[in-house]
């Protein structure tokens, strides 16, 4: 096969009309001569393109500042269901909490006074990974082929939402007064600082020791003292009972070398023996200041606590019933088998064992304060048989006091530490974390230009490319249809060349026979 008989199939023919010489003929071969007759012309453009586009880059990135970036994330329990660790719903935007932004800013020197510019610059996007996504895609295919046998297995697919753990976290400086240095030095100690927020928003509970050292028990009678810092002992207790409950470990703290439990026992100890020793030293000497208002404090202190006994009583039958009646909930297990053997089974939820743990709280509450009643009435009882006490009583019960209070200041600061290397070191050691800190690099910064140019370049280079495609289409359509209708022309030519040949054929041998007769006609001519 010729290279002419190539060219030929892969022509492309357009007719527009019936005539021949307004056909449009379109070879691929010449479309691809003409683009590398233009390749040249075009790489010099597009390196024109490219440098105009850089330059508008690195001007726009100047004048309008790139965004900064960086990735935190969160894992504690309760994140993957979407909630903080108190149990409320989590909003990443606590990230730009004024008070962390105004801690931030302390602690590099800076003024305040861009601190709403900073929080109206933050910005977040959360991450969902791909197979998050894959098994949301899945469950929703297989919910909406589901048929009605399965549609409620298939509906339960679909309550399973998921929750971000990881977010992109963004600084827009722009209305800031900020270097670029400057916006990277505070937007990382904004992310900084929010670990400490977190961990005093979510961690130990200081309220606790703030409470029980703004009382001033001297303030009070001998009595009422005591119940002061009981009342403190006792909170501290339910405290750290509930840190022992959540403490799978055994955690022990490597700042005071104690375990939630040891510390428990402490407070225990304190309470079952020094209280009561000053306890019983003011019941049998008749300790006080003054012997009228302290039994009227006795008597509005029994009062008071029969009707929290009366509360108690009343919230634990509540919750009793509740547990009685609560309908656990069934889960549907489907055979995927031709025998229909499915079944049916029961299981406690999170709001059954919410009651539950709330049953077993008021029962203490219950017993404790039945106690408390007791020991008010015995007190009262002791008060009204006996005198006053002797000054050298008073003495002793004051020394004692203060050393209890010495006692009670060092659990609280004991139990402030332990919770506080708890938290930091096992509840929340990685439930903040900063992945990936925003940089100012030579690296970034030129990965901000380019992220800055690389709208622009890639719209003009695609014009450009377009442009010269078109041409060299226009230029290979002008080419191919002028080749062709010299090729009509010829064509046509050799036509009108073979009709004349045949004229010229026909008229020669009407000519011969009319030579041949000519003679003939003469010599008669002659002879008549």
């Amino acid at each position: 096969m010729s290279k002419h008989t190539k060219d030929q199939n892969l022509n492309i023919t357009i007719n527009n009309s019936q005539d021949k010489e307004e056909e449009v003929v379109l070879s691929v071969v010449t479309i691809f001569q003409k683009i590398r007759k233009y390749f040249g012309v075009w790489l010099i453009s597009a390196i024109v393109i490219g440098m105009l586009a850089v330059g508008y880059a690195v001007l726009t990135t100047h004048v309008k500042k790139a965004k900064l970036t960086a990735l935190v994330s969160f894992s504690y329990s309760g994140i993957e269901k979407g909630k903080d660790p108190s149990g409320r719903k989590f909003d990443i935007n606590t990230i730009k909490n004024p008070a962390v932004i105004e801690k931030a800013l302390d602690n590099l020197g800076m003024d305040l006074l861009e601190l709403e510019n900073i929080r109206q610059g933050i910005s977040f996007k959360d991450i969902i990974p791909q197979d998050a996504i894959d098994r949301i895609t899945a469950y929703k295919s297989v919910y909406e082929t589901a048929n009605s046998g399965n549609l409620a297995a298939a509906q339960a697919m679909l309550d399973t939402t998921y929750f971000p753990t990881q977010f992109q976290v963004y600084f827009d400086y722009n209305n800031t007064e900020f270097t670029t240095s400057e916006a990277v030095d505070v937007f990382n100690e904004v992310l900084n600082q929010y670990q400490n927020w977190f961990y005093e928003e979510y961690g130990y509970n200081e309220s606790i020791g703030a409470a029980v050292t703004a009382i001033n028990y001297e303030d009070y009678d001998y009595a009422q003292s005591l119940d002061v810092l009981d009342d403190s002992l006792s909170k501290l207790r339910k405290y750290v009972k509930t840190l022992a409950n959540e403490d799978t470990t055994r955690f022990r703290s490597a700042v005071t070398g104690y375990t939630f439990d040891d510390l428990a026992q402490s407070i225990s100890t304190v309470r079952d023996v020094n209280f009561d020793q000053i306890s019983s030293i003011i019941s049998v000497n008749n300790v006080t200041k003054d012997k009228d208002q302290a039994l009227n404090y006795y008597e509005y202190r029994i009062k008071a606590l029969e009707r929290q006994q009366a509360q108690y009583e009343e919230q634990l039958a509540s919750v009793m019933e509740s547990i009685d009646h609560y309908e656990k909930d069934q889960v549907m297990i489907i055979n995927n088998s031709d025998v229909n053997i499915d079944q049916t089974i029961t299981q406690a939820s999170e709001q059954y064992d919410r009651m539950f743990r709330s049953k077993l709280t008021l029962t203490d509450d219950v017993a404790e304060t039945k106690q408390r009643i007791n020991y008010y009435k015995d007190r009262m009882e002791a008060l009204q048989k006996h005198t006053n006490s002797s000054e050298a009583d008073k003495i002793k019960v004051e020394e004692q006091l203060a050393a209890l209070s010495d006692k009670v200041n060092e659990l609280i600061e004991s139990v402030s530490l332990t919770a506080e290397d708890y938290y930091k070191n096992v509840t929340f050691k990685n439930a903040y974390n900063v992945l990936v800190p925003a940089s100012n690099t030579a690296t970034d910064r030129i990965g901000r230009i380019v992220s800055n140019a690389k709208l622009p370049l890639v719209a003009l280079e695609g014009l450009a490319l377009m442009f010269f495609f078109a041409v060299a289409v226009v230029e290979a359509i002008k080419q191919d249809s002028a080749k062709r209708k010299a090729e009509l022309a010829v064509a046509d030519a050799e036509e009108d060349d073979e009709d004349e040949d045949t004229d010229d054929e026909d008229m020669t041998e009407e000519e011969t026979a009319e030579a041949e007769e000519a003679p003939e006609k003469k010599d008669s001519k002659k002879k008549k």
